[in-house]
């Protein structure tokens, strides 16, 4: 199986591979975005070690099943080879109806089939108040002519 847009990146190919990630994660489907990894992917995300699909499956699912409304921009921040750097933000609510804006990046190297093979991502979380939100569509993808991190000044 491959999982194109293939290494070596270009910058539109990078971007490209940044969108189809950022879409797969909006749509909160664990199944889906696993797809995304290569079997025996390798993830830290924040303090926490993960390794392969059925971790990653289950490590999604939790996340979802606490973040929730959960909505995300990704951009890319710069690219080499199989490598991709991004940026994003993500807005959740919690069990108690709190908000946050999550920001981070991320570190992604890809083997020659497209399958990431590695993420590494650090993430801070900001209490915000609803009337603070960015994000706002409704379907599972952003809109095209939703703003960008850097035009929202994120």
């Amino acid at each position: 199986m491959t999982r194109p847009p293939l290494p070596p990146f270009t910058h539109t190919t990078a971007t490209e591979k940044v969108r189809l990630a950022e879409d797969a994660w909006n749509s909160k489907d664990p199944g889906r975005v696993a797809l995304a990894y290569s079997i025996d992917s390798v993830w830290r995300n924040r303090t926490t070690f993960i390794t392969g699909r059925p971790a990653i499956v289950a490590f999604l699912s939790d996340k979802w099943a606490r973040e929730r409304d959960y909505l995300l921009i990704k951009e890319l921040w710069a690219f080499a080879d199989n490598r991709i750097a991004v940026r994003f933000a993500y807005e959740w609510r919690d069990a108690h109806d709190q908000w946050f804006r999550s920001f981070g990046n991320e570190n992604w190297e890809f083997a020659p089939d497209g399958l990431m093979q590695r993420r590494i991502a650090s993430i801070n979380d900001l209490p915000i108040d609803e009337r603070q939100r960015l994000f706002r569509w409704t379907d599972a993808t952003r809109p095209p002519d939703h703003r960008g991190l850097t035009v929202l000044g994120l």
